[in-house]
């Protein structure tokens, strides 16, 4: 099963929220906004399988990903809201679709259910040139990273996934590359969630566009729509409180 981080109690009034992160991410990088919100309800950061302790599997399916999420629902009693972002947003939808009586509300940060034609493979290649043998610490590890061309606000995303103590990634590169089609892709998958759900997008991002309304909306016949002005794909790093706020409202209404 998934390995996961709690905060906050159970709520007679409110389910449980899972908060499921994008690719080469981990529970972790979601700690302050998942303590936020649980004040109110009972919060749960999962790390996707291949990320941080969780288990290393051969594949990266969109399907698998979600019959992960489905037992770590079924652990903790469901149904649950769930959050997803990016790769955790496709999870999160396949989920939706797949096991509809397992969740009340979704969010879907950023991300749509389609093919994209950009490989994230280029990150994997910029993880593995950093000289881990030298690094004492993140910084240290970041600013190699950065000598590649990474930006400042991945460089400190990617390296929350480093055990600096054992010179090692959190990550199983190697799977994650070679399922990078998976990845950037979204599967056929039959069926409707007719739940209440809510994608949520950053202002200056394109991952969500207006010509995918129409599959959004077939898929999803409760969709709303809403954006975070001045964020881009990474809006729960780049406007935490705006995130948080959002989230918040759309659970409790």
């Amino acid at each position: 099963m998934l390995s996961f981080t709690e905060f906050g109690d159970a709520s007679p009034d409110r389910p449980p929220l899972i908060i499921a992160h994008g690719l080469y991410g981990s529970g972790r990088n979601w700690g302050v906004i998942a303590k936020r919100l649980s004040d109110t309800r009972r919060v749960i950061t999962p790390d996707m399988r291949n990320h941080g302790y969780s288990p290393r599997k051969d594949s990266q399916s969109y399907e698998d990903m979600a019959d992960d999420l489905a037992e770590l629902i079924t652990h903790i009693g469901g149904p649950v809201d769930l959050c997803g972002h990016s790769m955790g947003g496709k999870a999160s939808m396949v989920l939706a679709l797949k096991h509809p009586d397992l969740l009340r509300r979704l969010i879907v940060a950023d991300i749509a259910p389609v093919t994209y034609d950009h490989s994230q493979s280029h990150q994997i290649a910029a993880m593995r040139a950093v000289d881990l043998s030298t690094v004492t610490r993140r910084s240290e590890a970041a600013e190699q990273l950065g000598a590649q061309g990474v930006e400042p606000a991945l460089q400190s995303f990617f390296t929350q996934s480093l055990d600096v103590a054992a010179k090692e990634w959190r990550l199983n590169l190697d799977v994650l590359e070679a399922e990078m089609d998976h990845i950037i892709g979204f599967p056929e998958v039959t069926g409707t969630f007719a739940g209440p759900t809510l994608f949520l997008t950053g202002g200056n991002s394109e991952y969500v566009r207006p010509e995918h309304r129409p599959l959004i909306k077939s898929l999803f016949p409760a969709a709303r729509f809403a954006k975070l002005p001045n964020a881009g794909h990474w809006l729960h790093a780049e406007r935490p409180r705006e995130f948080e706020a959002a989230v918040r409202t759309y659970l409790d209404a």
